[in-house]
């Protein structure tokens, strides 16, 4: 089976554009989480993550770990209050995937709070905060990403058949 193309479906497209903004962000976060296993100084780990201040074409949010996890949040928020409803709606027969997902939420909830949390206690002497934060920021990529995968694989064909939010039409 194909995936549905979000080239004519713009909900899909929206839906994708946020998570590889959001894939491209966690390469960066893999980065300096090797980085900070190498010992790095905290100075340019610190730089690594205000860099991501000027990433996002349209957004130009000044994101640093703490606002990347909370724009995960968000997102995440309004999945589902949003869209997880629309879905169940529409497409009943994904009441599985849709309470996969929202538990997903949860434990990524549950990730990000352990990034923040070791992101604001970093510094250069403590390395078992690095080595914490290291293994946090490597916990929620890896476990992100797959979550991204699976989202998009099981809802886009709800998404592409769609031509509007369904309790708006």
């Amino acid at each position: 089976m194909t995936q549905p193309s979000s080239l004519d479906n713009p909900l899909l497209a929206e839906l994708q554009w946020v998570h590889n903004m959001l894939r491209r962000d966690l390469a960066v976060i893999r980065e300096l989480a090797d980085a900070a296993a190498d010992g790095a100084p905290s100075r340019q780990i610190q730089a690594g993550v205000q860099d991501l201040q000027s990433r996002g074409p349209l957004f130009q949010l000044k994101v640093n770990c703490l606002n990347y996890c909370q724009l995960v949040h968000h997102h995440h928020r309004a999945e589902d209050a949003m869209l997880f409803p629309a879905v169940r709606q529409s497409a009943p027969h994904l009441s599985a995937v849709v309470d996969k997902l929202e538990a997903d939420h949860l434990a990524v909830s549950d990730l990000l709070r352990q990034v923040e949390d070791h992101a604001l206690q970093l510094s250069d002497v403590e390395a078992e905060v690095r080595l914490s934060l290291v293994f946090a920021l490597r916990s929620l990529s890896d476990y992100l990403l797959e979550h991204l995968e699976f989202e998009e694989a099981n809802l886009a064909p709800v998404l592409a058949s769609w031509q509007s939010w369904p309790f708006w039409s």
